[in-house]
C-alpha cells in the first residue's frame, strides 16, 4: 500500500519561511538525497485559512512512497535534507505519515 510524508510548516509571530529558498534549492535536495524513493510530490502554499482568516501554514508537502520499505529507504538519507531546514525558516515542522486511501 502506498504510504505518504507530509511535512507541514506552521506559521507563527516569531518565525519566517524563504519560500524562494525552499523551491530551488531545499527541493532539489529532497530530489537528489531521497529521490529514487519519491513516487511523486506535492507542495503546497499556504494562502488562506478559510475565508478572511490568515493561513496557519507556510507550506505542506506531501511526498508519496510505494510502501512503508520506499519511504524507510528514503529517510535513511534525509540527513542533509534534515540538516537544511535551518536556511530557509525557523518554524519548526510537523510531520504525518499515513497511508494513502484516496
Amino acid at each position: 500500500m502506498a504510504v505518504s510524508l507530509q511535512v507541514i510548516y506552521p506559521i507563527s509571530d516569531d518565525t519566517h519561511f524563504d519560500y524562494d529558498y525552499y523551491t530551488t534549492t531545499h527541493m532539489a535536495l529532497v530530489g537528489q538525497h531521497m529521490g529514487d524513493h519519491i513516487q511523486s510530490t506535492l507542495v503546497t502554499k499556504g494562502l488562506a485559512g478559510g475565508p478572511d482568516t490568515p493561513p496557519a501554514f507556510y507550506v505542506v508537502a506531501t511526498m508519496v512512497f510505494a510502501d512503508q520499505a520506499a519511504m524507510g529507504e528514503a529517510m535513511g538519507k534525509a540527513g542533509p535534507v534534515m540538516a537544511d531546514i535551518p536556511n530557509f525558516t525557523n518554524s519548526r515542522p510537523h510531520t504525518l505519515v499515513g497511508d494513502v486511501i484516496a
